[in-house]
């Protein structure tokens, strides 16, 4: 039974932004290196140097990761003096994240990590910011179409 381009690998979507996704963070490993951090810490970071002291909740959201990854991945964030994480005084239930010192100074360390990523990717900033519009704005509708 042929199907076609249908069920080819390469037609698929998800397989190309998978794939690009993966070879992306292969080229954030060496530059992150430098800084002593992983891809998934320099992510986290971000969304802490754009909000700082929010819920373990709030950054899972942020991030699109489930408590049991981003867990160990805040503790080992605490074990090299990036972030704090405390009981919300509020609400027990709840851990805030916050950053420290160190970690509020890795952010102007990580400052020419975009520029060395896209200088080895071969791609122009225009380039990435005109993918990075489109890929959003399919990741809206994607989670539309999951919420309804």
């Amino acid at each position: 039974m042929d199907t076609g381009p249908v069920l080819k690998l390469d037609n698929h979507l998800c397989f190309a932004v998978y794939a690009c996704s993966r070879e992306i963070t292969k080229l954030y490993h060496p530059i992150l290196k430098e800084l002593g951090i992983t891809y998934t810490q320099y992510v986290t970071m971000l969304a802490l140097w754009e909000e700082d002291r929010v819920t373990v909740k709030q950054l899972g959201q942020r991030l699109y990761l489930d408590s049991g990854t981003l867990t160990p991945l805040l503790k080992k964030l605490e074990a090299m003096g990036h972030v704090t994480r405390e009981r919300d005084k509020q609400d027990e239930r709840s851990v805030i994240i916050a950053l420290t010192e160190k970690g509020k100074l890795l952010k102007d360390q990580a400052l020419d990590v975009p520029e060395k990523l896209f200088c080895q990717a071969g791609v122009s900033l225009a380039e990435a910011e005109t993918l990075r519009k489109q890929i959003m704005d399919m990741l809206q509708k994607v989670q539309k179409a999951t919420q309804d």
